[in-house]
């Protein structure tokens, strides 16, 4: 029947090709062993989904210094005070003997008043919180 031994690689349309072919073909060949893809991908999604947890951290900080912001904000915009702030001026808030808040240019060293705490007006009309002890004010 066939000429040609068992283990050689031989076809009628291709020839001896064994060396062409992306698998062994004799029995002293290197074993075809499977890449673990289970291993890279389980290391692929820890560290994609350590990246996601680092980012949103840093995305929850800058959320809640905003969400600070935002109410240092509201309390001095809706404080009392007769007069227009200037931008870069100092402003000291405190608590009135009514319960509500006011804004004065006067130091907390002058009087003996409930600070509540010191602000800057920048050039956006943002009030900018000088006392970042108070902060826990919330």
């Amino acid at each position: 029947m066939s000429k040609i031994p068992d283990n050689v690689v031989y076809s009628e349309e291709n020839g001896y090709n064994a060396n062409v072919l992306a698998y062994a073909t004799s029995v002293g060949a290197p074993a075809i062993k499977m890449d673990n893809v289970i291993d890279w991908k389980n290391k692929g999604v820890r560290n994609v989904n350590k990246e996601f947890e680092t980012k949103f951290n840093e995305l929850k900080v800058q959320y809640e210094e905003l969400m600070l912001e935002y109410e240092w904000n509201e309390i001095v915009y809706n404080a009392k005070f007769s007069f227009e702030p200037v931008i870069g001026e100092i402003y000291h808030l405190y608590l009135g003997k009514d319960g509500a808040n006011f804004l004065s240019l006067i130091d907390p060293a002058s009087w003996n008043k409930e600070h509540i705490g010191s602000f800057k007006l920048n050039s956006n009309k943002k009030w900018i919180h000088l006392d970042s002890k108070d902060d826990n004010f919330f």
